[in-house]
């Protein structure tokens, strides 16, 4: 969804169970929001059946243990925002305006995120190309082995226990920024820490520039070795990662990772996102009420 179509604002209605799947119901009220939310992205979609698969697809990411962070679907809502011109209070009004809520929103795209990561790890398992042979079509296609950025990272990590986010929050962002002004090198990281209350840090080693995790490599990239990322709110507390140092390098798994991510997921992303949910159907017990 690129824009937002006109609002009008919806009656409440009363909730009743319209699905169980896999023993988790689907009421009335999520496929109400649902007909909203598709109704502002102008699209004709049964609001039943997307419900349906979000619901498959929620059972799975919980079945693989992925954790989608509050702090990640916060920061996704307020990239649609800026992107349509408004800021967060007013995508919130919008939001309530057509019936859609912030909460069914948000929900929506923290399944995003979620699925999102569950299609990479079957991505990996299934598909992925043997380092030998993507270097292999690479030089068969008459192109030299590619280069990439590898980095050396160090993540530091200013621990907020759960229940006291609220309360510690900026005190622990300024002492995050204060520590993340004085990086010059991971050699005094932990220097640095010695004084300091719940600070972690931790040697992440090599990663080549395709391998850079999607939270924080936009950060990253954006980063001079020496220096350290923005500050990032997480599950965890808050965090930066120190770039140690960089360099250029040029072997098969370069290959193997820059072909990979020259189209080869993005074509078969669709394809194997359909192909995965007509399995979880095909498992799943689903009940009319």
């Amino acid at each position: 969804m690129t824009c937002l179509a006109s609002v009008a604002t919806m009656p409440a209605q009363a909730s009743e169970i319209r699905y169980i799947i896999n023993n988790v119901p689907v009421t009335s009220y999520d496929i109400a929001r649902r007909k909203a939310f598709l109704r502002l992205q102008r699209r004709s979609a049964s609001a039943s059946d997307e419900m349906i698969e979000q619901t498959l697809k929620n059972i799975e990411i919980q079945r693989l243990n992925i954790r989608v962070p509050d702090a990640d679907v916060d920061a996704a809502y307020g990239r649609f925002a800026s992107g349509n011109k408004l800021s967060t209070s007013q995508l919130d009004q919008v939001m309530a305006q057509a019936g859609v809520t912030k909460s069914h929103f948000k929900e929506f795209i923290r399944s995003q995120i979620g699925w999102n990561r569950a299609l990479g790890a079957r991505f990996r398992a299934t598909e992925r190309l043997t380092e030998q042979d993507a270097a292999h079509r690479m030089l068969q296609d008459g192109g030299n082995k590619p280069t990439a950025t590898e980095y050396m990272l160090q993540q530091v990590i200013f621990v907020i226990p759960s229940g006291e986010r609220k309360s510690l929050m900026g005190r622990r962002k300024k002492e995050a920024n204060a520590m993340r002004g004085r990086f010059n090198n991971c050699q005094n990281t932990r220097e640095f820490a010695k004084g300091l209350i719940d600070v972690t840090v931790r040697d992440l080693g090599r990663v080549i520039a395709p391998e850079l995790p999607p939270d924080w490599k936009g950060l990253i990239l954006e980063t001079k070795p020496g220096q350290a990322t923005k500050i990032r709110e997480t599950e965890r507390g808050v965090e930066f990662i120190g770039i140690c140092s960089t360099r250029e390098i040029s072997d098969d798994r370069v290959a193997q990772m820059v072909f990979e991510n020259e189209g080869e997921l993005d074509k078969k992303a669709a394809e194997l996102s359909k192909k995965y949910l007509e399995e979880l159907r095909e498992k799943a017990r689903i009940v009319e009420r």
